[in-house]
């Protein structure tokens, strides 16, 4: 959430706040007031939604470094040592089997540990009279499809708080368009009450930065 969005949406709970104090100035039944209460209700389930989003994709992220860290230096360096010593019947293999670099971006790590898998688990007779144990390829293939599980909760997590700001975004525009509504008959209302305009002023108060071919600011009734 940009900070655009978070002072709007402060400036919107601010004046829902005024409302619910001076119901004499803004009835509850006005469709502008509970279209606010609304969406601002909905704003929190967001901006929850958000956190949790960006709390899931940190934490997948942790964790598939972890995974990482551990298939280079607990699983491969086993199985590419075999290979390197069955190269002396299929000299091939040490290369399939060679230990992907640390710097691989995610994708490209998995990608290679799968061909990897994948040729341990082909030549399985031919390893294992090279000294690789029997649990190997099936160790491996599980921790891989740990590494799977954390990409997907980060997928998961990044799709959930990128959807929530594109949407706290339209709802920022939409709390500006009902403060606006509410803005004139309040001021109308207030117009012999110096102290409950000023408080309203200060309420509704906004707001930058403006978006292109806005002001993003509560203009006064004419």
């Amino acid at each position: 959430m940009d900070a655009r969005t978070r002072t709007i949406l402060e400036m919107g709970k601010r004046a829902l706040a005024f409302a619910e104090v001076h119901p004499e100035q803004s009835p509850a039944n006005l469709p502008a007031l509970s279209r606010l209460k609304e969406i601002l209700a909905r704003s929190d389930k967001l901006i929850m939604q958000q956190r949790d989003g960006i709390s899931e994709v940190r934490a997948a992220t942790g964790e598939k470094r972890e995974i990482r860290r551990k298939i280079r230096r607990t699983h491969l360096p086993h199985l590419s040592r075999v290979a390197e010593a069955a190269g002396v019947e299929r000299p091939e293999l040490a290369k399939k089997l060679r230990l992907p670099s640390e710097a691989l971006p995610y994708l490209a790590f998995r990608s290679a540990v799968q061909g990897i898998l994948t040729e341990a688990q082909n030549e399985k007779e031919l390893l294992a009279r090279f000294g690789m144990v029997d649990p190997a390829p099936s160790a491996l293939a599980e921790v891989l499809a740990r590494f799977d599980r954390a990409v997907e909760r980060g997928v998961n997590g990044r799709r959930a708080h990128v959807g929530a700001r594109a949407e706290l975004d339209v709802i920022a525009d939409e709390v500006l368009q009902q403060v606006r509504q509410l803005d004139g008959l309040i001021r109308f209302r207030c117009a012999n009450d110096a102290e409950a305009l000023a408080s309203w002023r200060s309420a509704s108060n906004t707001i930058g930065p403006a978006r292109a071919g806005g002001t993003g600011k509560i203009e006064p009734a004419a």
